[in-house]
């Protein structure tokens, strides 16, 4: 299919939907999903953080955010522990066991990357960030209005 200017967000829109659908499919063969991979990924990244913290990242609220992080201690792929500075704050991080998924999202998203840049030059690739990181900046700043 064939997209317009005017229909640029259609676009965003169905290859934020095929790469969701690319991620999922390689996260089912390991019997996860993608918010479950979405945290593991983060926890990767920051080794630590809260459950305020984990919900912003992967754009959930905070009590959708539980669910899915109770779901990851079953599996012993978290665990929680009470900060040492304020009693109140729980924080994630990942177990040895979760860990090891670590590389399965990096290799998920290497994947999907390569997918996508398939047949783009080192400056293309660059050019389609900087546009996307307009357009994002674009509607930030209109929500904040």
């Amino acid at each position: 299919m064939e997209y317009s200017v005017q229909k640029v967000l259609s676009l965003i829109s169905h290859i934020h939907s095929v790469s969701a659908e690319f991620t999922n499919r390689r996260l089912a063969e390991k019997n996860l999903i993608s918010s479950h991979g979405f945290i593991l990924f983060q926890l990767a990244q920051n080794e630590t953080m809260s459950m305020t913290q984990l919900a912003a990242c992967i754009n959930r609220d905070k009590s959708t955010t539980t669910v899915l992080v109770k779901k990851l201690l079953a599996e012993d792929l978290v665990k929680i522990t009470t900060s040492s500075k304020d009693s109140r704050v729980r924080l994630i991080s990942l177990t040895s066991k979760g860990k090891k998924y670590k590389d399965l999202t990096s290799s998920i998203s290497e994947d999907l990357l390569t997918v996508c840049y398939k047949g783009f030059s080192k400056e293309e690739k660059q050019k389609l960030l900087s546009l996307l990181n307009k357009v994002n900046e674009n509607i930030e700043d209109s929500l904040k209005k």
